[in-house]
């Protein structure tokens, strides 16, 4: 079953991008044990992604990365546990802009595909109910992310 969706907004479809997207998708699926589960990948534009951060964060300014998730932390074990007649819960929808990760790619001197990969776990990982805002929460949600890029042997 499928575990993926992953669509385009203003940019040209990218095969390369799409092999990197699933491959981490997958490692986070199998590190975590998600099933019946599905997550929408949307890539997009740094102007795209401003419009979104604004409508939703009221910040006015471009992003790398939003996710929205469908389910509070403590859910989704129990929405894994359960058979929808194999039909795939929603977990949530990443936006991603490519720009903004060909840029920071440049910035942080590391290849564009190390920072895709980030890119994505990071969004996997708030739909999964973590976040950065405190100290133990990032060092938390950082293990995660490294095991993941470790498990995938994508290096800085």
């Amino acid at each position: 079953m499928e575990n993926l969706e992953i669509q385009y907004q203003d940019i040209e479809e990218n095969k390369n991008y799409e092999t990197i997207i699933k491959q981490v998708i997958d490692k986070c699926f199998e590190a975590e044990k998600l099933k019946n589960l599905y997550i929408s990948i949307t890539l997009t534009t740094s102007n795209k992604i401003k419009k979104i951060n604004n409508k939703y964060r009221k910040i006015d300014k471009p992003t790398d990365v939003l996710s929205f998730p469908m389910f509070e932390k403590e859910e989704i074990e129990q929405v894994c546990k359960e058979n929808f007649e194999g039909i795939s819960e929603t977990l949530g929808d990443i936006i991603i802009a490519v720009e903004q990760v060909k840029k920071q790619a440049k910035e942080y001197e590391h290849s564009f595909e190390r920072e895709l990969a980030y890119m994505v776990v990071h969004g996997f990982y708030h739909l999964m109910g973590y976040d950065h805002m405190q100290e133990d929460e990032k060092d938390q949600m950082r293990k995660k992310e490294e095991n993941i890029l470790e498990m995938l042997q994508i290096n800085r």
